[in-house]
């Protein structure tokens, strides 16, 4: 697994949807295709795709290939992705910090009476 697989496996919006429908629940592949309106070929390709990623795994259960999600790989981005949460958190505090001195300035002061 590498990181460029994980990016590349879920630059594709088929693949999210996968992602998305396993965080709830471990899935067969009939239910996950019928879920996103995919055929079972091409739910088993973007499936390979998420498990060659390391982003599912998966069980034979009697006739069935049932799917989960692997959390590490989910984890592991979010390390990655941490520092850029942390630049944009400290960007958008400034950002709301100057509205509010700006919307202060803009206030109208009450004119004195004569």
């Amino acid at each position: 697994m590498s990181d460029a697989s994980l990016w590349t496996a879920l630059a594709d919006p088929h693949r999210r949807a996968i992602v998305a429908l396993l965080l709830e629940r471990p899935r067969p592949v009939g239910e996950i295709g019928e879920a996103c309106g995919l055929s079972q070929p091409s739910t088993s390709k973007h499936l390979r795709v998420l498990r060659d990623a390391g982003l599912v795994r998966v069980r034979q259960d009697a006739q069935r290939r049932v799917y989960a999600l692997d959390p590490a790989p989910i984890a592991a981005l979010d390390a990655w992705l941490a520092p850029y949460r942390e630049l944009w958190n400290r960007r958008l505090d400034r950002l709301g910090q100057r509205l509010d001195e700006t919307s202060q300035d803009d206030t109208p002061h009450p004119t004195p009476k004569d």
